[in-house]
């Protein structure tokens, strides 16, 4: 009787944590692939589903999976603290300055999304075998990403494949077709899989590792991605930093950023493949005083403070989805047939930042040079308050999820790239990198 009493509870839990686990899988890919969905004639709705399912996954993760692991439930509780706090500090920003409830939630939803999955990811005890299952399942979803591009480059260059106006290089999105920064996004996704696919597939052939590595570095190059480059070796510098105390990987890293500083700067003016990279390198110039790029990138801070009517404003911002991120820049306009009904908000500060965008010569040739970006739009949106509040949550990652060097060289990417444009802000990424980070952490979990 005990023997069929321990057998049925052992079902029952084995039931309740596959269904965790494939709720897990499933708001991961409701992030990842809506665009091309979306594409291929699916409603554009889809494009909300993660804002369900992702908060469902965490919501039954948290509530049916049960750990005796101290470390599991500590950082658990450390994760949803940080999201409280954060939560608080958005909709402070919204009470303060009369932003509709809804930017809070959608707002609050694009940032904290990521830091949702790690935490169902790590509140779960997964088995070897189950580990193994999610590696299979990202290698497919970023093979499919990466054999996209390379499918819509040449189709898109002669003709067959309507990109809404981009060319074949900016057109290579992968699943992230079509959108407006999709090229660089695709290109990320790639490359950090490829090195964790590299670094962590130890056991299959390391020639197809490098094979899938050398695609995604193909991928980036057949893009112009040169955002990422820019990002990651920002990234690598600040982890070699990070590293002071060992002078030894310290000297192995600034050795290592030289070399490969040195390298792209000679591709980039010898090989043709690289062209596209050698214009970037030509405005270097535009960077210093009086610049176009430095004049475009700190406009808006020139804004922002130029609306704050009180100390209120320097805590809080100018509300949710009021500024440079991507619900100020694209979400509210490209949706207001959605928002207007809901009581969604807008502010003439976002107005501003277009304004200057037009007008700036350069602001117009790249990305790069965007005045709608990851961090301006978190200060912008919710002041200093909301901004310590998210990097709070972000050193709960740094501190206990980031197990090794490819973990935070990750993480350090995604802050270099909240620089340039709003891939902060961009589901399908933040959410891959999320499962990344959550994945190598239970990877060493299992290994103590």
């Amino acid at each position: 009787m005990n023997n069929k009493s321990i057998t049925k509870n052992q079902k029952t839990k084995q039931k309740g944590f596959i269904t965790s686990t494939n709720l897990i899988l499933f708001a991961f890919a409701t992030s990842f692939f809506p665009r091309i969905l979306a594409a291929v004639g699916f409603p554009s709705l889809i494009n909300f589903a993660h804002f369900i399912s992702v908060p469902f996954a965490l919501l039954v993760a948290i509530t049916q999976t049960k750990t005796n692991s101290i470390k599991q439930i500590a950082i658990s509780y450390k994760l949803l603290t940080g999201l409280f706090v954060f939560l608080f500090a958005m909709f402070a920003s919204a009470l303060v300055n009369q932003a509709g409830a809804i930017n809070a939630i959608i707002d609050y939803l694009l940032l904290a999304e990521p830091f949702m999955l790690l935490l169902a990811i790590v509140c779960i005890p997964i088995s070897a075998a189950k580990l193994k299952f999610f590696k299979k399942f990202l290698l497919i979803c970023a093979s499919i990403n990466l054999l996209l591009a390379f499918i819509q480059k040449p189709l898109i260059d002669s003709g067959k494949l309507n990109a809404e106006g981009f060319d074949g290089t900016d057109g290579a999105q992968g699943v992230f077709f079509v959108s407006g920064a999709g090229n660089y996004v695709s290109a990320t996704v790639s490359l950090k899989f490829g090195l964790y696919y590299f670094f962590s597939a130890r056991t299959t052939n390391i020639w197809f590792r490098f094979a899938w590595l050398g695609a995604a570095f193909l991928q980036l190059i057949i893009s112009d991605s040169k955002q990422i480059i820019i990002a990651s070796g920002l990234a690598f510098a600040i982890l070699a930093l990070a590293n002071t105390k060992d002078l030894g990987k310290t000297l192995l890293y600034v050795i290592a950023v030289i070399i490969g500083f040195s390298v792209f700067i000679w591709c980039a003016n010898n090989l043709e493949a690289f062209s596209a990279f050698k214009n970037g390198i030509d405005k270097l110039q535009e960077w210093g005083p009086g610049g176009a790029a430095r004049e475009i990138k700190t406009a808006p801070f020139r804004i922002a403070t130029s609306y704050y009517t009180s100390l209120l404003n320097w805590l809080f911002g100018l509300g949710p989805g009021h500024t440079f991120g991507r619900m100020g820049g694209w979400f509210l306009q490209d949706y207001s047939n959605l928002f207007i009904p809901l009581h969604g908000t807008t502010h003439p500060a976002s107005y501003d930042a277009w304004l200057a965008y037009y007008g700036n010569w350069i602001a117009l040739e790249s990305t790069l040079y965007h005045p709608f970006f990851g961090w301006a739009g978190i200060w912008g949106d919710l002041g200093f308050t909301g901004l310590g509040s998210y990097l709070y949550l972000a050193s709960i990652v740094w501190r206990h999820l980031c197990v090794g060097e490819l973990s935070k060289f990750f993480m350090l990417v995604v802050f270099a790239v909240g620089l340039i444009f709003t891939q902060m802000e961009e589901p399908g990424y933040m959410l891959f990198t999320s499962m990344l980070i959550g994945l190598q952490w239970q990877e060493q979990n299992l290994k103590t």
